[in-house]
């Protein structure tokens, strides 16, 4: 028989479940108990309303910690049933978690677990070096495991068009002045627990690359450290466009970076072609997909680093509450 989780199970499972990725790094989630489980919530006030006006993104973010929280608590002997967007009437919450019987991880749940504090995006350039065949085909079950999709996209044609859908959509956010403000106020020069600090932001763009990077203020790169001249691009996406298929996509998103992790790969997320709803579109008939492109990734090999900064436990923390 199964009892309800903890207020020290929940805070040990919020460590980890924090250092999912997200938007600009605003860290878009709450966590609470209630009855013995544990329920994932949005930050209405940590929204993007000129570059997530729909909160997209922060439903990839929730999910994506919400995979890290499950993983956290399979490891530590007490795995959790999962139900998506629990309650009708409250659309900010996007999971509760139920303990199921007590049992030892799977040696997957272990690896996994292990990448969670060495994942990083590296927006800087990747090495040459391919990708191999198993790594790929692990990539894709890590999206099967979640019920999504991972397609790659393999050669030189098929990249440029990649590339070409992408500068398209990030001049198209470029020349919103908001959007732009908004990327800026998320900037980091000073320690901050949250945002992206300029030395994470990668190098500053210039005219000959092929894949478009945000601008965070990164540094200007040595000379012959252009990037990669075909990177292994890699479009996640879900059967559907609903905010519990977003949800779901946050968790595939998070099982794909750890897997990559793992393995010894480098990771950056491209969102640009999912911001614009022509550049999504066009995406999705590229690929010859049924369903919905949610996040974009370039995957390789590359240098060292370390993960942003996240806020405390206590920061993202609501303790137990009645509900009527």
């Amino acid at each position: 028989m199964t009892t309800g989780y903890t207020v020290g199970q929940l805070r040990a499972a919020v460590a980890d479940a924090v250092r999912a990725p997200s938007l600009h790094n605003t860290q878009p989630w709450r966590f609470r108990l209630h009855d013995g489980g544990i329920e994932v919530a949005l930050d209405p006030l940590r929204g993007l309303p000129a570059t997530d006006p729909t909160g997209w993104g922060a439903r990839i973010a929730c999910g994506a910690a919400l995979f890290n929280l499950r993983l956290a608590l399979a490891v530590a002997g007490t795995p959790a049933t999962v139900r998506l967007r629990p309650y009708p009437a409250e659309p900010d919450v996007v999971a509760r978690l139920l303990p199921q019987t007590p049992r030892p991880p799977t040696p997957t749940e272990q690896s996994l677990y292990g990448a969670v504090g060495r994942r990083f995006s590296n927006r800087a350039p990747f090495w040459p070096d391919p990708v191999p065949a198993d790594a790929r085909w692990r990539l894709g079950e890590a999206a099967r495991a979640e019920q999504c999709w991972l397609e790659l996209v393999i050669g030189t044609s098929a990249v440029n068009a990649f590339a070409e859908v992408a500068r398209s959509a990030h001049r198209v956010l470029e020349r919103e002045p908001a959007y732009v403000a908004e990327r800026v106020a998320w900037m980091r020069s000073e320690p901050a627990p949250d945002g992206v600090p300029t030395g994470a932001g990668g190098p500053q763009s210039e005219p000959q690359d092929l894949l478009p990077q945000r601008g965070f203020g990164g540094r200007n790169r040595a000379p012959g450290r252009d990037f990669e001249p075909e990177p292994l691009v890699a479009v996640l996406g879900t059967p559907g466009n609903t905010g519990t298929d977003q949800v779901a996509a946050g968790q595939a998103l998070q099982r794909v970076l750890l897997t990559a992790t793992d393995a010894g790969l480098a990771v950056s997320m491209l969102s640009q072609p999912i911001e614009v709803p022509a550049a999504r579109e066009a995406l999705r008939l590229s690929l010859g997909r049924f369903g919905t492109p949610q996040m974009v990734m370039r995957i390789g090999y590359g240098q060292p680093g370390r993960a942003t900064p996240r806020r405390p436990v206590d920061e993202v923390l609501d303790l137990p509450v009645t509900r009527p």
